[in-house]
């Protein structure tokens, strides 16, 4: 898609259209190629990746931390 784009045979709009998908969508893909090529800054898409995972394991630790709380603070009660 973002090849297709490059090559400036069809404008962005075209070849969205000719794949059911948003021009911006396709934009989006272009854009980030551009970030994982090094053309423009910002973060790769395995940066990106490695970002949500480390979120989804953050979020899971904290629920981990929330449990542990509880079930202390209900022993504690317990064992008066």
């Amino acid at each position: 898609m973002v090849e297709l784009c490059r090559r400036g045979d069809r404008s962005v709009g075209q070849i969205a259209k000719g794949v059911d998908l948003t021009e911006a969508a396709v934009r989006l893909w272009i854009n980030q190629a551009a970030v994982d090529t090094g053309e423009r800054d910002g973060p790769t898409s395995s940066e990106r990746e490695e970002l949500a995972a480390l979120r989804r394991e953050n979020r899971g630790l904290r629920e981990d931390v929330d449990i542990v709380k509880s079930a202390t603070a209900f022993l504690a009660r317990e064992t008066r």
